[in-house]
């Protein structure tokens, strides 16, 4: 773990008197769209007042939920679905309804000290793509479309694709299809994009913050069926900065959420990703343009 980001001595511009040393901690996960994120929570606190330090690259979810409660960090940029599956073991399944499963995630997170402030729009999903070619050639805009078609189409996807039930399981019970051949790739990686740029493979799953969504004009065939989870990125925050800083701090992480789309973070993450920028510098960029540093 690598604090990238040392701790700011002004104090909160929030109409009261916060003491104390210590600052609060912005965590990320250990990749880019994650560093992305914790530096624009951690920048727009930042920018009022707020005590705040950025620990960069600290790992999976199974590292930082225990450190958020046993309070080594304090926020942590979360996804809906994802972490409701983790912290409930799987017993709870994320629904597609983002409201439904922010109450759900709020509920899971109440015993652990922690809360779940408001969902952005933007959510890392996994997602069927198709060139703009394909989808005009089969009129596909949904998952559903597929149905006629599938069985002259090749599928391309990570390896356990075949045996996840979001993935190929899911895809056979929610929208029947089956496709003439399954191609192990990355999880939406490289190897992924680019079978489906030379034709390798005609239906791809990749996740809707990949910056070649955009660049390479792809299309996002609609979960029309809602067999993916909601995937809004939430802030966690520890209950005791809640209570400390008050509506202030949430009002101020809220504001972030509020302008994050789906587009927004996938351009900020192609930024960094394709073009090389400072990961922090792009933050600082994104939020001035917001109005929120």
């Amino acid at each position: 773990m690598a604090v990238i980001l040392t701790a700011c001595t002004a104090r909160p511009t929030t109409g009261e008197s916060h003491t104390g040393p210590r600052p609060i901690t912005v965590a990320s996960f250990d990749f880019v769209e994650s560093e992305v994120l914790a530096q624009l929570y951690a920048q727009a606190l930042e920018a009022k007042g707020y005590p705040v330090q950025v620990l960069a690259n600290a790992g999976t979810r199974e590292l930082l939920e225990p450190a958020l409660a046993e309070g080594l960090v304090d926020l942590v940029p979360e996804y809906s679905g994802s972490a409701l599956s983790f912290l409930t073991l799987g017993s709870e399944r994320a629904s597609s309804n983002a409201e439904v499963t922010h109450r759900a995630l709020f509920g899971a997170l109440a015993s652990r000290g922690a809360v779940a402030l408001a969902p952005a729009p933007a959510q890392d999903a996994n997602a069927l793509v198709v060139t703009q070619a394909t989808a005009e050639r089969y009129g596909l805009t949904r998952v559903s479309d597929l149905a006629p078609v599938a069985r002259t189409l090749v599928f391309g996807g990570p390896p356990e694709c075949q045996e996840r039930p979001l993935c190929l399981v899911g895809l056979t019970r929610v929208y029947g299809l089956t496709f003439k051949e399954f191609v192990a790739l990355d999880s939406g990686g490289p190897l992924t994009f680019q079978a489906l740029r030379t034709g390798g493979i005609d239906v791809a799953l990749m996740f809707t913050t990949d910056p070649a969504i955009a660049t390479e004009h792809l299309v996002i065939l609609a979960d029309d069926r809602g067999l993916q989870p909601a995937e809004n990125i939430t802030p966690v925050v520890r209950q005791a900065v809640i209570t400390q800083y008050g509506s202030a701090f949430s009002d101020t992480v809220d504001a972030v959420s509020a302008r994050l789309t789906t587009s927004e973070l996938r351009s900020l993450i192609g930024r960094v990703d394709q073009d090389g920028s400072n990961v922090r510098i792009v933050a600082a960029r994104w939020l001035k343009e917001q109005g929120l540093a």
